[in-house]
């Protein structure tokens, strides 16, 4: 058995249609390239080496280059993937087996092997997460076989039989969800996709926003439809450290590294709450998260690749943009994020409403405009890393 290491990539939901995925199986070295959209975003990969077996699996920058440079041939030229477009990577282990019905010593099964010995024991080997059902009934159906076994049902149910919250779905429910709660659609929606019927008992333990509309369901971030209900219902289905609930049952982990980092500290209070953790306790969920985020979701590797974009400025310049820099990180994070942005617009609004009018913004960039002019030295926008 060999050990093999696949690579997997987010980015920006504008790179793939909603409901249309793309998969090309002959890249330039044999791998499989694919889009796919998840979660309003994309997915792409993958690459395939063979590696060391290791608890914590990180992605590199030459695996993240490689993707890269694949899918660009899949887009028009108008449209320009960037490193910075990479909104989080991960990586996995699968286990790659040798058919041991196959006189061919070198070849590796990809997918899973059943085998029977000759004293009828069965052995499933290979696979991965997501061909557990079918691996599972292929070993039950050897098994039957093997040992003459008489079984109720001819063939498995198990591809039928619907999981925990399918009962009672219908694909309008998420519409009962807004007029019976008072939940954002757009949040509506995602309770319904994720936890079917169990939508309602997660929209009970929902907290009062304090606005007109929605009037429950706080998000964890302003970007994204998560809300704090779905942490005190991860808790009560036995979610007990901030890295199962930020990954696993929130996947915004593996969705944006820095969008992750930024709701954590709102995520490990409630969770502080469910679970009785004291103040130590909340540090080492904070640190073993922050860990996570940063080496196995790829928040590490993305900022040493902004790091390596050159920027030449004078010691004046560095100090005005230090100065600018600070103003915004608010709690001196050492990154601005989407909400430091938010509260900088509602400071330039007169009514502190977030909304700047056109006047007020256009005045705003025509001086901006005249200062960059006379700026004896530009900033390369590479380092901005395509966005916040």
């Amino acid at each position: 058995m060999l050990d093999s290491w696949s690579l997997f990539e987010f980015f920006l939901f504008v790179f793939s249609p909603d409901q249309m995925g793309l998969l090309d199986p002959s890249t330039s070295d044999g791998r499989v390239i694919f889009f796919l959209p998840w979660q309003r975003q994309t997915i792409a990969g993958t690459t395939d080496l063979a590696c060391d077996v290791t608890h914590k699996p990180m992605p590199t920058e030459e695996e993240i280059s490689f993707i890269l440079q694949e899918i660009k041939d899949y887009l028009n030229p108008d449209v320009d993937v960037r490193r910075g477009d990479v909104l989080s990577a991960w990586s996995g282990i699968r286990p790659l087996v040798q058919d041991p019905n196959k006189p061919d010593t070198q070849s590796l099964a990809r997918n899973h092997i059943v085998h029977v010995s000759s004293s009828k024991l069965i052995t499933i080997a290979g696979g991965k997460w997501t061909t557990y059902r079918s691996m599972a009934a292929e070993t039950i159906d050897a098994a039957i076989e093997a040992c003459q076994l008489k079984p109720r049902e001819q063939h498995s149910v198990t591809e039928t039989v619907m999981i925990e919250g399918g009962h009672g779905w219908t694909p309008t429910m998420y519409i009962r969800l807004v007029q019976d709660f008072g939940l954002d659609v757009e949040v509506a929606k995602h309770l319904s996709s994720s936890y079917g019927d169990r939508a309602f008992a997660v929209a009970k333990l929902a907290s009062l926003t304090g606005k007109r509309w929605p009037i429950i369901g706080k998000k964890l971030h302003p970007e994204f439809p998560y809300i704090d209900a779905e942490v005190r219902y991860g808790v009560r289905e036995y979610a007990l450290n901030a890295v199962d609930m930020i990954a696993r049952r929130i996947r915004l982990a593996f969705l944006n590294t820095q969008a992750a980092m930024e709701a954590l500290p709102q995520i490990i209070d409630i969770m502080a709450e469910e679970l009785h953790w004291s103040e130590a306790d909340k540090r080492k969920q904070m640190e073993a998260a922050t860990e996570f985020i940063n080496c196995q979701m790829g928040g590490q590797v993305n900022r040493a690749s902004r790091g390596k974009v050159a920027v030449n400025l004078t010691h004046d310049e560095l100090q005005t943009y230090i100065k600018r820099f600070q103003l915004l990180d608010s709690g001196n994070k050492g990154y601005i994020s989407i909400n430091d942005i938010r509260r900088s617009f509602k400071m330039m609004s007169a009514i502190k409403s977030g909304n700047v009018v056109y006047n007020r913004f256009a005045a705003m960039a025509e001086k901006e405009q005249s200062t960059w002019q006379v700026t004896p030295t530009k900033i390369s926008i590479d380092r901005s890393g395509g966005g916040l």
